[in-house]
């Protein structure tokens, strides 16, 4: 089994919304804004070869199904689906991929399912020989979402992916799909329902943090979104989450933070969480 870290499309997002209540005076020393306040941020995915014999991505990040003027409005940086070119530098396509998992519908996090916005075209589904994996629950936000969320979410992805017949919607800590390498948990701070995948590894596993941890300042307990749903839920499900990964040695992957991809989870003596080994990039871990 082998590991890849694979950018997909970047983002430029406004500070304060990313670090929520944490001030900007701190939040700057860990990410620098340009002059419009906008932070930096990766959409990365996770990609593993021979799972159980599986090629399987996890995420697909935001993609670009945006049209021009939306695409501006939502920070996207480039107008090209990147993530097609990393699977390509990686020895890939999107049409070798058995399976692909997503941890919630928010369009950051699976608009790279679509194929680049075209004028007058539909949007459709990329991926044609893989299994879509989406959790239950998530589902369900994303096919009633609340107002203060709507605009998170894809009108037109939902039904491309049920009439696709590839669709699994997960309901526990296992799928179908994959089998019992992979481990799902869930969190609902951010979203009701995200669903985060453990991959097990010789070395204790990786798991695919996603938004309840977007990146290495994200590890501080305080510091939460101004997007998520239930900040105080969030910070009490981190602990637990980030308590479990320590003692299992399990790496975290991050998929927002543009300096950082995989890394380990680290604690001082005043309960203070940190990561140690930080990995800029994983290009054909053995696993």
């Amino acid at each position: 089994m082998k590991l890849w870290s694979l950018l997909g499309n970047s983002q430029k997002l406004d500070g304060g919304a990313m670090f929520g209540n944490v001030p900007r005076g701190l939040w700057e020393r860990w990410i620098v804004p340009d002059e419009q306040n906008r932070i930096p941020l990766a959409c990365r995915a996770l990609l593993v070869d021979d799972l159980d014999g599986k090629t399987v991505l996890f995420e697909t990040g935001i993609g670009a199904f945006f049209e021009p003027k939306l695409r501006e409005r939502y920070g996207v940086v480039e107008d090209r689906h990147v993530l097609l070119d990393s699977l390509q530098a990686a020895g890939f396509s999107h049409e070798d991929v058995d399976a692909v998992v997503i941890s919630h519908l928010h369009f950051d996090h699976a608009g790279g399912l679509l194929a680049p916005w075209q004028e007058g075209v539909a949007p459709r589904l990329l991926f044609p020989n893989a299994a879509y994996v989406v959790g239950e629950e998530c589902w369900q936000r994303a096919m009633h979402p609340h107002a203060r969320d709507r605009a998170s979410f894809i009108p037109e992805l939902q039904p491309l992916l049920e009439a696709s017949g590839r669709l699994e919607r997960v309901r526990g800590d296992r799928s179908v799909t994959l089998g019992d390498k992979v481990r799902f948990s869930y969190s609902s701070g951010h979203t009701p329902g995200l669903m985060l995948a453990e991959v097990a590894t010789a070395d204790g596993g990786i798991v695919f943090c996603a938004d309840l941890i977007p990146g290495r300042p994200w590890v501080h307990l305080p510091v939460t979104m101004g997007y998520d749903r239930y900040p105080e839920l969030l910070i009490d499900e981190k602990r637990a989450f980030l308590d479990d990964k320590l003692a299992r040695n399990v790496r975290l992957f991050f998929t927002h933070d543009v300096g950082c991809a995989a890394a380990r989870v680290a604690r001082d003596d005043k309960g203070r969480y940190s990561t140690v080994d930080e990995r800029p990039e994983l290009v054909a871990e053995a696993a």
